[in-house]
Formats: C-alpha cells, sequence, structure tokens
C-alpha cells in the first residue's frame, strides 16, 4: 500500500493536474460566463497577476489572463504586471532574508570556489553577470515558475530591490501582454 501512494515526482505529477483542470476550467464556457457576471474588474486582473509569478498558480492565472474581457486592455496587463511584481517582489525578500545564510555558505564550497576561479576575470565577470540577468529575465516574463529566477537574483547578485521591481514590472508586463497578444491572435 505505501507503494501506491509513493511517486518519484510529486510536484511535476500536481503541476500537470493543475494544468490539465486549469485547462478544463477556462475551456469551460459556463464557468468563464460565471466570472464575467461575477465582474471582478481589474482586481481580477491583480490577483491573476499575482498567481502568475508562482508555479502551481500560473495556469490558474494564464487561463483568467486568455479568457476574460477587459474594458482597457492596456489597464488590465499593467494591472497583471502590477500584481505579477508584488508577488515577485514577495519571494525577492523571502529568498534575501531567509537563504542568505546558506548562499554563503554555498560560496564557500570547493565547487563554487572552483567556478569563481574560472569565472575571476572582469570580462567573464560582466559577461556572467549579464548572462544571469538575462536567463532570470527570461524565466521571470515566462509561465515558468519564477520561484526559479528569483533566487538567482536575490542570492547571486547584488541587486537593489528597487532595481529587481522595475526590472519585475517590466519583464512580467511584457509577459501578460503577450498572454493578451496570444489571446488575441488565437480569437
Amino acid at each position: 500500500m505505501k507503494k501506491l501512494f509513493q511517486f518519484k515526482y510529486p510536484k511535476l505529477l500536481l503541476l500537470i493536474i493543475i494544468s490539465i483542470v486549469s485547462y478544463y476550467i477556462f475551456s469551460n464556457h459556463s464557468f468563464n460566463e460565471l466570472l464575467i457576471k461575477a465582474d471582478l474588474g481589474y482586481i481580477g486582473f491583480f490577483i491573476a497577476g499575482f498567481l502568475f509569478s508562482f508555479g502551481f498558480s500560473t495556469p490558474l492565472a494564464m487561463g483568467y489572463f486568455l479568457t476574460i474581457p477587459a474594458n482597457n486592455i492596456f489597464l488590465a496587463i499593467l494591472i497583471g504586471g502590477l500584481g505579477a511584481t508584488l508577488s515577485d517582489l514577495f519571494i525577492f525578500k523571502l529568498i534575501r532574508y531567509s537563504f542568505m545564510e546558506e548562499f554563503r555558505r554555498l560560496k564557500k564550497t570547493k565547487i563554487m570556489k572552483k567556478i569563481s576561479l574560472l569565472l575571476d576575470s572582469r570580462l567573464l565577470h560582466k559577461i556572467k553577470i549579464y548572462l544571469l540577468y538575462i536567463f532570470a529575465g527570461i524565466i521571470i516574463a515566462s509561465p515558468l515558475p519564477d520561484e526559479l529566477a528569483v533566487p538567482m537574483l536575490a542570492g547571486l547578485s547584488k541587486i537593489k530591490s528597487i532595481y529587481f521591481v522595475i526590472i519585475s514590472f517590466i519583464i512580467k508586463t511584457l509577459g501578460i501582454a503577450a498572454l493578451f497578444a496570444l489571446r488575441s491572435s488565437v480569437i
């Protein structure tokens, strides 16, 4: 019985199940009509934006952005981007203040010291920083969980909170705008 409930990848399974359920929910016209009648307005886009940053709630947020109409699409995108930025800032602060001791210990390990020595030249250091920002930016803009990218910026870089907020807002807003563009091209 114990082996029946053991699964090697329970989190991935849960993510797949949530994605399937989200697709089913938002492809159901009755549910969409119910959401439209509930008229959450821009608060709904803010909540969807907030949920857009977290791995397990991203499919729900995407479903909302792809199906619920907005009176002013640009305002909906900006408000969704604001919600996403707020959740990213929450993750950033949590990582920055809760995990810093572990990042310091990680930097003292043999493997990290060897990597640092390899990348110690100024040119390689600048390239490494730019690649880190580009990679993290791609993850933040995409529907991938921000829990993957934010720790890179919070723990491995010395980015200030205000710059992180600005970068996150721009990137998340562009990602949400891409979803609205996708919706327009599909409909």
